[in-house]
């Protein structure tokens, strides 16, 4: 159980980094508290995401993946994080990615920034 309470924790922190650091990536609310509520519910969404959807689409594109030496590896991240995004809109979360470009570095933003996070916080069970 903590285990899963820490990367929640690193997942939002990486996205708080990418909304902080990109225009088109966009957390909106009343007050702070909302935000941060906000957030921490699209980083429960985001790493069910990834859970479930992110193995599927990394199987299915294991040639894409070996042609391009792993470099395809960024768009099944931008695809999750545009995934996120639609899936946020429909649970009436307020948080959007603009394009797929946007996606594409947002996703490689929160990939350093949740690696960095998960070395430095503890990740016992």
């Amino acid at each position: 159980m903590k285990n899963f309470v820490v990367k929640t924790i690193a997942n939002a922190g990486a996205l708080a980094v990418a909304v902080w650091l990109l225009d088109k990536i966009t957390l909106t609310g009343d007050s702070t508290a909302k935000k941060a509520w906000t957030l921490l519910l699209v980083a429960l969404v985001f790493g069910l995401v990834n859970w479930l959807v992110k193995p599927i689409v990394k199987l299915l594109s294991l040639p894409f993946v070996i042609l391009t030496l792993g470099l395809f590896t960024l768009v099944v991240n931008a695809l999750m994080l545009l995934l996120t995004s639609w899936l946020a809109g429909k649970l009436d979360l307020s948080f959007h990615v603009e394009g797929f470009w946007t996606a594409v570095l947002g996703g490689l933003i929160i990939s350093i920034v949740s690696w960095a996070l998960h070395v430095v916080l503890p990740d016992e069970d």
